[in-house]
């Protein structure tokens, strides 16, 4: 799409671009890429806009030393070769060609040393869930590359963003299509509350297995079914090892148990689809809301941190949203 160079400078019209709101600062843009690679810095610290500084004294009262200090891109290094350049700022005027509303910000995915990634063999097929495939039908990503992208996918998908492979084609995930929660806490909740919990949404649940290993770890998972919006399911245990998301967070605002809720919906197979029918898309968004009910519920229970299926943390208030998205929705399912 050629009005990709209105979004980012022309040295970077080939890179990835990744579109976001205005709110997704800097900072915050590199939260969401902590919570996926290990060794994310700034190359090159972005430079905030700076007012002039005025002259002390009655006498220069009001007046400034000198001009302001423009705004300046930054370079966030993300894995061993690649980067994010920016933000580049976009107006109000542009950001609807890139599907957006209101002020946004860009950002340059690619090689960090002004190389070309070498790509695989062309997929085999044309179908997934982000459009990755289809985005690159010539030959696809690899490696950090291939990561990267997915990458900001996700972050699309989170903040209503978008994201421009190779510079031309569009991929415009629906924030709606993530679903599933998982909630980390330093607390346990017994299998016959938790499935009481449950069952305050979905009266037919019922408890699919408990097993405890050697170790004296347990692991429940709970079912609850419905004849026309699928399945939500709940597994509670302990792990060893927490979602970088968590990682910046003090130990005592999560903890070892964790309690994934997911939904599995009448045909699993449109899960992988970018464009799945009506009714998938009906049915989604009333599980999306329970699911964020239950989470919700089970938050202020136990306390804990949130993380989403994109791997990122998610806010009470983020969640809180997802029940409010369609005022349809009711809190308990039919049965």
């Amino acid at each position: 799409m050629s009005y990709v160079q209105t979004l980012v400078p022309p040295e970077h019209a080939s890179n990835h671009v990744l579109v976001v709101p205005e709110a997704w600062g800097p900072d915050r843009v590199r939260g969401l890429a902590d919570a996926w690679f290990p060794d994310v810095r700034w190359l090159k610290e972005p430079r905030a806009d700076a007012a002039p500084r005025p002259h002390g004294g009655a006498r220069f009262r009001g007046m400034a030393t000198g001009p302001a200090q423009q705004a300046g891109p930054g370079v966030l290094g993300v894995g061993d070769e690649h980067g994010a350049a920016g933000p580049f700022p976009v107006s109000e005027t542009l950001s609807p060609q890139a599907g957006l509303t209101g002020r946004a910000a860009a950002y340059a995915l690619g090689r960090v040393d002004g190389m070309f990634d070498a790509r695989a063999g062309r997929p085999t097929t044309t179908e997934d869930r982000d459009g990755i495939a289809r985005a690159f039908a010539a030959g696809l990503p690899e490696g950090e590359e291939l990561r990267l992208v997915q990458w900001g996918v996700a972050v699309a998908r989170k903040t209503s963003g978008v994201l421009l492979a190779d510079g031309r084609q569009l991929l415009h995930p629906d924030p709606a299509s993530a679903v599933d929660l998982a909630l980390f806490a330093a607390h346990l909740v017994p299998p016959d509350e938790l499935l009481g919990l449950l069952r305050s949404f979905v009266a037919t649940a019922e408890q699919e297995s408990s097993t405890t290993a050697p170790d004296g770890t347990a692991r429940t998972r709970l079912v609850a079914r419905t004849p026309y919006d699928g399945t939500i399911t709940v597994e509670a245990e302990r792990v060893e090892r927490v979602p970088r998301a968590l990682v910046g967070l003090d130990w005592r605002e999560y903890g070892p148990h964790t309690y994934r809720m997911a939904w599995v919906p009448q045909d699993p197979y449109e899960l992988g689809l970018e464009q799945p029918s009506g009714v998938h898309v009906i049915a989604r968004a009333r599980m999306r809301a329970m699911i964020a009910r239950i989470a919700l519920l089970l938050h202020s229970t136990v306390g804990g941190a949130m993380v989403d299926d994109g791997a990122f943390l998610a806010t009470t208030a983020e969640v809180e949203r997802r029940t409010a998205e369609d005022q349809r929705t009711a809190s308990r399912a039919w049965i």
